[in-house]
């Protein structure tokens, strides 16, 4: 079994077949030097591997590998799926994903097949196979990393022929009766009656929206067949190596395509890739943060809270409770719509951030930057000459202060205290669900839950991102888009006692997306106990970003926005019961559109709230400021550009903005372990013991 190292380290991404053999001997000498401890290679070397089907080229990996490891450095070894060759495409064409109007594509780039396609996942544990037989147990090699970057360029979903039947036999093995699929699609609706699964058709090149149920299952499937797929690549290379041997994956900022829950359960911990300011002009936007002035006021440095909520979340899906961040940002990326260099400092910042949030590696892309093809103006650790760029001097300056920031508990990167820890609940199930249901063209469950991590972050806590498979005992939760509930984390959650906050939508679906008129839960697609027994869903609207409903919380005028549930608290708690009654929290305030008076807003039960709308970051601090004094959480809000971290005993302390902060007003005794006393300078990362 992989067991973690007690301290940070640093890595890069390599690819020597990109490089004259006899450059490789100079530049693994220049990474030990440097303070590089790891290099991972070969993610998109299949054609180099295996140039004719069955002819396998092992000798120019074997010098690689053996180059590297001679030289001090640890190898982490890719399976090669993402990029097959022309001649398989060209023999196997039904391997190749179709795009949404039918159409294959072609070969020239990446990611280039369907994950559900039987012959490509054939040959893909044939690749595999023979790179566990070759390299599972050479002393150089550390561990593997499963592909590359499932679903990057949106690529999960495929509309081929071989799609449609796997489609079909996965429906057939879920539903068991077309009668069933039919019931709970509600095929009735609009003459969409099936006779068998043979007659299912793939959501696409339709006149109207599809079925939001058959849209749902549709993007299930394929979350299914990409788990299966990184199943099937993970039995092999463990059952084909040494026991010490580690299985990651690189995940993605942002990606939708598919459950990174169930893909990460078979991996020893999660990996991803770390682009700042390529995710801030690509993203900010789908993120809500604020616009293209945020985006402007960070392009250099990155948001504070994008790259921290990746960290986060690929953290908490790791069996070790540590994370890899496979591939950072070391200057300019060629692949957003703008590209800008980032603030002098901005890559020990990155390294430092990742640290704080859990990072046991830190692997920068790449070591030397392409002198050819879509990645040219990809920087890198080195100019496509081989002199270093500007990121290696940096880097050289972490050498001494890694060393400072050992691990205290390889499974717990909060150092064992959750007192200023908040569970954020966040589950693609949820994500598909909006896609499929919106009701309003802003609707995302990601930037939902991005505008709860934002404020909670704000308040200097910790967060732990939970889901139905991950959960633990916390000083409070927040569940900010669950359209479909799971009744196992709810009891978990009452039985807790700890305050939660269930958001808008929450339990208002069973799993095929029909209506409940109360917030419930569910098993296994079935609705079961409400959420709020007495609590019924009168009406929901949407509202443009401009328009606003007040709501009166004790006083205080809050806004809701976007999404807005009208309660009603209906019933009476049966006497003699053990159930606490249901509070009304909130109401909305009068106005034209309530005529009948004011309907409840945020109603409570025991531990369990319920909020019927999306509040702003203001209304965040509304709700909470009270739940947080009851459930003795020390939350204070900090300026605008700083964000902290508590972790293995020491407090991170993250300066995005271009002014200096002083620490000291959050109470800390004492010089910085890294740092100059308690000023955090600019663009910095100042680290004390807490």
């Amino acid at each position: 079994m992989y067991q973690p190292e007690n301290h940070p380290r640093l890595g890069v991404c390599y690819y020597p077949e990109h490089w004259p053999e006899d450059t490789w001997e100079d530049d693994a000498a220049r990474m030990k030097a440097l303070g590089l401890s790891t290099v991972r290679i070969a993610e998109f070397a299949w054609a180099k591997m295996e140039p004719e089907p069955g002819v396998f080229t092992w000798g120019w990996l074997d010098r690689a590998v053996e180059t590297l490891g001679q030289a001090g450095l640890k190898v982490v070894l890719c399976t090669p799926t993402p990029t097959p060759p022309k001649w398989l495409t060209d023999a196997y064409p039904s391997t190749l994903r179709h795009s949404e109007d039918g159409l294959p594509e072609k070969h020239g780039s990446r990611r280039h097949c369907s994950v559900a396609s039987k012959t490509y996942r054939e040959q893909s544990r044939r690749i595999t196979l023979a790179l566990a037989d070759r390299y599972g147990h050479n002393p150089h090699v550390i561990g593997w990393q499963t592909d590359n970057e499932y679903s990057c360029h949106d690529s999960t979903l495929s509309y081929g022929p071989e799609d449609r039947q796997a489609f079909q036999l996965w429906l057939g093995k879920v539903y068991g009766d077309i009668n069933a699929l039919n019931a709970q699609w509600g095929t009735v609706f609009w003459s969409m009656t099936y006779r068998s699964f043979d007659e299912v058709e793939l959501p696409n090149r339709l006149t109207a929206d599809a079925a939001p149920a058959h849209w749902l299952d549709f993007r299930r499937f394929f979350s299914d067949m990409t788990a299966e797929f990184n199943r099937e690549q993970c039995d092999i290379l463990r059952a084909g190596s040494r026991e010490d041997m580690f299985v990651t994956h690189n995940f993605m900022v942002a990606e939708m395509g598919f459950d990174h829950w169930d893909v990460s359960s078979d991996l020893d911990f999660a990996s991803w890739d770390s682009y700042p300011l390529g995710f801030l002009e690509k993203f900010g936007n789908r993120m809500s943060i604020g616009g293209d002035a945020v985006i402007d006021r960070y392009m250099r440095i990155g948001h504070p809270d994008i790259v921290a909520l990746h960290h986060d979340l690929y953290r908490d899906m790791s069996r070790t409770g540590r994370l890899w961040v496979m591939e950072q940002q070391p200057g300019p990326v060629n692949w957003a719509n703008w590209n800008p260099a980032p603030v002098d400092g901005a890559v020990r910042f990155w390294t430092l951030e990742a640290v704080a949030h859990g990072a046991e590696v830190v692997s920068y892309f790449r070591w030397r930057q392409a002198q050819w093809a879509q990645e040219n103006y990809h920087t890198g650790l080195n100019r496509p000459d081989g002199t270093p760029d500007r990121a290696s001097l940096e880097i050289e300056t972490l050498r001494d202060d890694l060393p400072k920031l050992t691990f205290g508990d390889v499974n717990d990167a909060s150092g064992g205290d959750t007192s200023n820890t908040v569970g954020l609940y966040f589950d693609w199930d949820a994500a598909f669900t909006f896609e499929a249901l919106k009701q309003g063209a802003d609707q995302n469950a990601f930037a939902t839950m991005f505008g709860w991590y934002h404020f909670l972050r704000r308040m200097g806590l910790n967060v732990e991102f939970i889901s139905p498979s991950q959960m633990s005992v916390l000083p409070a939760y927040i569940i900010p888009a669950a359209p479909v509930l799971d009744a196992d984390m709810v009891d978990f959650i009452r039985e807790t006692g700890a305050p939660a906050i269930f958001c808008s939508r929450s339990g208002s679906r069973d799993g095929t997306l029909n209506w409940l008129p109360q917030p419930m839960v569910c098993e296994d697609g079935v609705a079961v106990d409400p959420l709020m027994e007495d609590l019924f869903l009168d009406r929901t609207e949407t509202l443009r970003p401009t328009q606003k409903i007040g709501v009166d919380l004790d006083g205080a005028a809050v806004q809701a926005s976007a999404w807005v549930e009208h309660l009603r608290v209906m019933g009476m708690i049966e006497p003699g019961s053990n159930e606490p009654p249901v509070e009304v929290i909130a109401q909305f305030t009068p106005g034209p559109f309530e005529p009948s008076g004011l309907d409840a807003a945020i109603v409570r039960q025991g531990n369990i709230h319920y909020l019927g709308f999306e509040p702003d970051y203001e209304g965040m601090k509304a709700i909470m400021e009270p739940i947080f004094d009851a459930a003795m959480i020390a939350a204070d809000e900090l300026p605008e550009d700083v964000r902290i971290r508590r972790s293995d005993g020491r407090l991170y302390v993250m300066n995005f903005g271009e002014t200096a902060y002083d620490a000291a007003v959050l109470g800390l005794r004492g010089d910085a372990i890294i740092g100059e006393g308690t000023t955090v300078q600019p663009y910095t990362v100042s680290v004390f013991a807490d």
